[in-house]
């Protein structure tokens, strides 16, 4: 279903909203497997090609590096085609590079493992502009960043699964020095992206418009001026932040198994790994509490504090050694939790028509994912794993910034005001898909102040 056929949330059933909200939530899962997996091959490459730090962080470079060139093209490409031809085109590609690790395992070629690390990144960027505008659009603004937070909760449970498949498969006995794990692994991952690929082509998914996703001409029409996309400051320095976000986020994940190697507390690389699940469960956690503390305090708000959390824990990861490191470490992966929600919900906030476009944006920001992992290893290398954390550090100042510079801002505005009317007129549509003439003018009629 193309773009000119788009309807908002509210024209949803009850039984549609919650299918379409379950069937695009399956895809959060699917790309949490693939980045909990890469973490720690990052490790394992080390030991079987006998390259250093720096150079395994080429993956994290391939990876991250696919999201800022190709995220934006994406996002063009949903602008045109909408929503569904982008899963579809980012489900093929995702399965493409999966497929493609079987010949790089079987030639030993780290080269090849980059270059298939790169068409997955292309291929989940694409999946991310799509899922992650998706679940934005589909329903309340309010609620937008809470939405967005349970469904990536799913993300983390399987970010979970492959530090835990790895510590089993990849670090214990032959496996510890050979490819064959890796080889089967990835096969299981090509199918997965195929049977998703199946059963999105058979199932109806609406195609979402927010009910600020208007025309240029319907915007206007409202007397609500439509800037240029390059003046829509929130989205742009929300790409800022999220640059530094996520490079600090994958920085401290890329060296996570090294770092509690290295910290002299009697850790070998598959108990290090499995102690890398649990921290991906403790971000799991975190995700779900947000969604309930989103409920209650703004996003804006809530994004300042854990930045700030963020910030003070990472700077102890990387001056604290032995167990009180780890705890800091544990601390760090739970007020990491809300972090990229909020930020791609206040970044795509009241777009308009640069709705798909301003989340092609927000995406490429995870980009910065290619740059700080080399940063870090080199300081690795030449120090120790414990202070090459100062690295993320700097990331997670970024996005505390942008944070807590939207609140100062809001507070000066007087805050985000839109009329209690226009909630309920909204939480009327949803659930019974109608409303008179009166309550259709005061839904259009909500004002919002920057």
């Amino acid at each position: 279903m193309g773009p000119s056929t788009a309807t908002t949330s509210a024209d949803l059933s009850q039984r549609q909203w919650v299918f379409a909200f379950g069937l695009v939530t399956t895809l959060f899962f699917t790309w949490g497997f693939a980045y909990g997996l890469l973490d720690v091959l990052n490790a394992h490459f080390q030991v079987i090609f006998g390259i250093d730090k720096t150079k395994s962080a080429l993956l994290q470079l391939a990876y991250f590096g696919a999201y800022f060139l190709w995220a934006p093209i994406a996002g063009m490409i949903m602008d045109r085609r909408g929503y569904k031809f982008g899963i579809h085109l980012g489900l093929t590609l995702y399965s493409l590079g999966a497929i493609f690790f079987w010949p790089s395992a079987k030639f030993a070629k780290y080269g090849g493992f980059i270059g298939c690390t790169f068409v997955i990144g292309c291929g989940l960027s694409t999946l991310e502009v799509a899922a992650n505008s998706y679940i934005s659009v589909l329903g309340s603004p309010k609620y937008a960043a809470a939405r967005l937070n349970f469904s990536q909760g799913f993300q983390g449970v399987a970010s979970v699964t492959g530090p835990l498949i790895a510590s089993r498969f990849f670090f214990r006995g032959a496996n510890a020095t050979s490819l064959s794990s890796v080889q089967w692994t990835y096969l299981g991952v090509a199918g997965l992206g195929v049977v998703l690929n199946i059963l999105f082509y058979f199932c109806h998914l609406p195609e979402i418009r927010g009910t600020t996703e208007q025309e240029p001409d319907a915007v206007n029409a409202t007397h609500q001026p439509v800037e240029p996309f390059w003046k829509q400051w929130r989205c742009v320095f929300g790409f800022v932040a999220q640059t530094g976000y996520v490079g600090a986020q994958v920085g401290v994940a890329a060296f996570a198994v090294n770092y509690f190697v290295d910290q002299g507390v009697g850790l070998d690389a598959s108990k290090a790994s499995e102690l890398f699940s649990l921290c991906q469960m403790t971000f799991t956690i975190g995700r779900f509490v947000g969604v309930v503390l989103l409920r209650y305090i703004d996003s804006a708000l809530l994004l300042s504090i854990y930045g700030v959390g963020c910030s003070v824990f990472c700077l102890c990861v990387s001056q604290i050694p032995g167990r009180g490191g780890i705890g800091c470490f544990f601390a760090l992966f739970f007020f990491e939790s809300i972090c990229y929600p909020c930020i791609f919900t206040l970044g795509t906030k009241n777009l308009g028509p640069y709705t798909k476009r301003g989340s092609g944006l927000i995406v490429m920001g995870i980009g910065g994912g290619a740059w700080y992992p080399p940063a870090q290893g080199a300081l690795a290398d030449r120090t120790f794993t414990r202070h090459s954390y100062l690295v993320p550090f700097s990331g997670y100042i970024v996005m505390s910034l942008y944070a807590i510079g939207l609140v100062v801002h809001q507070a000066r505005q007087g805050g985000f005001r839109i009329r209690h009317i226009e909630e309920d007129a909204e939480d009327h549509r949803n659930s019974n898909h109608s409303l008179n003439e009166k309550d259709d003018m005061a839904h259009q009629e909500y004002t919002v102040r920057v």
